[in-house]
């Protein structure tokens, strides 16, 4: 019996260093892009991604900083480095955790950074994917504020690109604010960004 103890007390305790490692190691990791190191940032999401290889977070991070440094690249070469790395990173996403509207939106706004970068060339042959990908996550998670928010920047953004009025979208983006007001993470790690953003579209929705 007291070996069964020790056994037991020596396993729970590699469990709290494992979780202590990895909390420390996503902390400093958000630390690094907070302070503009986003490369370093990346690559610190894609160690603690290897070190834990069941748990999504790590890769959609690393998946969400190629694709936020991506709009507004001009350069393409650039581009497509980022744009690839995030969709290996997203791919891996997604082998751990199917059909997870956090993802479903990443992949969305990964589209659509090609599409801002070329309309012309994207637009015809991604536009119809980032639609399906915001319905299936609004299907899922209909009450996910970010599902709501970066679903009606992009009708937004298409309604603008094709002359049409904006303003039927601004109650999407008050509907978010209300949904990002009480939701609750699952974990002080797991996404909770977007409010400021849909409060910086919503100031501006219709004018």
């Amino acid at each position: 019996m007291k070996h069964l103890i020790i056994i037991t007390a020596l396993l729970v305790s590699g469990f709290m260093h494992s979780q202590t490692n990895y909390e420390k190691g996503m902390e400093k990791a958000f630390q690094l892009w907070g302070s503009n190191n986003s490369a370093e940032a990346s690559n610190m999401f894609e160690r603690i991604a290897k070190a834990e290889p069941d748990n999504w977070l790590p890769p959609y991070y690393a998946a969400q900083i190629n694709i936020t440094n991506s709009f507004g690249e001009k350069d393409e070469k650039k581009l497509t480095a980022q744009l690839k790395k995030a969709q290996d990173l997203i791919n891996d996403a997604t082998a751990i955790s199917k059909d997870n509207p956090e993802i479903l939106v990443m992949q969305a706004l990964l589209h659509t950074a090609w599409v801002a970068f070329d309309g012309a060339t994207y637009g015809a042959t991604l536009s119809g994917k980032v639609a399906e990908l915001y319905a299936k996550a609004s299907q899922i998670a209909p009450k996910n504020p970010r599902v709501v928010y970066c679903k009606a920047e992009w009708d937004m953004g298409s309604a603008r690109y094709f002359g049409q009025d904006t303003t039927p979208f601004c109650k999407d983006l008050e509907r978010a604010i209300e949904l990002f007001a009480n939701f609750k993470p699952e974990t002080p790690f797991h996404p909770n960004w977007g409010k400021e953003r849909t409060t910086q579209i919503l100031g501006s929705c219709g004018k």
